[in-house]
């Protein structure tokens, strides 16, 4: 019996003592988004700035698909518009954001796989990611210089809100995801 509590002890101690995957914030965010793998959500724009108008007037709707341990695709839909896909990706460094943008025949149009990597762990809830450069020098060279110093937000608190968000100078665009109620289109 001593021993068998000694083991027991032993390996409670080895156990406390090594930090598990499950405790880094960026896998545990990688696993809300695939815990919502398969699911459809409505949102609602939840920022107030003129430039949201045309956003805010439609539905928005995300579906989460695509999913694996390193990698979560979420097509987000503005209206009949589906041209939109967010792509996160688990990296050596962090996590990575990318806009997927393609017209319904699949083919890319506009700026396209833009975004950021994290520069920090973030929390199990919120990830931020600043632009990168490659994606700064897509938007210079299509004339968007305002885009170069984006951070765009991504939140996922469980069974309630997903939530999208871009920030730069005066600009503060955010999207919220009811995710207590599931739609099937």
């Amino acid at each position: 019996m001593k021993i068998a509590l000694t083991a027991a002890f032993s390996a409670l101690l080895s156990f406390s003592a090594t930090p598990s995957a499950a405790s880094d914030p960026q896998d545990v965010f990688l696993s809300r988004l695939n815990a919502l793998c398969g699911q459809r959500f409505e949102g609602r724009v939840v920022t107030t700035d003129a430039a949201d108008a045309d956003f805010a007037s439609q539905r928005l709707l995300m579906h989460v698909r695509d999913c694996s341990p390193t990698e979560v695709g979420i097509p987000f839909a503005v209206g009949e518009d589906r041209s939109r896909r967010w792509i996160v990706t688990r990296t050596e460094e962090g996590l990575r954001l990318k806009h997927d943008h393609r017209d319904p025949e699949g083919v890319i149009h506009g700026y396209h796989m833009y975004g950021g990597d994290t520069a920090d762990a973030g929390t199990a809830e919120r990830q931020a990611f600043p632009v990168d450069q490659e994606s700064i020098d897509q938007f210079i060279a299509g004339g968007a210089q305002v885009s170069t110093t984006n951070v765009w937000a991504i939140e996922v608190h469980p069974d309630r809100m997903f939530a999208y968000e871009l920030r730069r100078a005066n600009r503060h665009f955010r999207v919220e995801f009811d995710l207590t109620k599931p739609v099937e289109d």
